[in-house]
């Protein structure tokens, strides 16, 4: 079973850093993405930063571009999101997500990161 846990939320000042990092529990066979994800209440769910072990490809938001780093362990069973000059617009519940093409997706529990003086 595969399992996702998540760390490094909380409140941050704008222009500070964070970085979240999910663990990986479990094994996944075949091609997979890992990826954060964040939601705002009462907005969709969007993809902030998603990463192809196979190839070591990455895929990020407009939004979030030449701010954010996606990266992983060299077993990709951690998964690190680097956040740099935070903003307010940033505020939001971040999940990490393993994405397999025979699977339904995997989610973290989701923490908070709020961006505030």
């Amino acid at each position: 079973q595969v399992q996702l846990l998540e760390s490094g939320g909380g409140l941050v000042q704008p222009g500070g850093s964070r970085t979240l990092a999910c663990t990986v529990s479990g094994t996944i066979f075949g091609p997979s993405s890992r990826g954060w994800y964040r939601q705002v209440s009462g907005k969709e769910r969007e993809l902030v930063a998603q990463f192809f072990p196979r190839g070591g490809s990455t895929n990020y938001a407009d939004s979030v571009k030449g701010r954010f780093t996606i990266s992983s362990d060299n077993g990709h069973s951690v998964v690190y999101l680097q956040m740099n000059s935070l903003e307010p617009e940033d505020s939001a519940v971040y999940y990490c997500n393993v994405r397999h093409p025979l699977l339904p997706d995997f989610w973290g529990q989701g923490p908070q990161v709020t961006v505030s003086s």
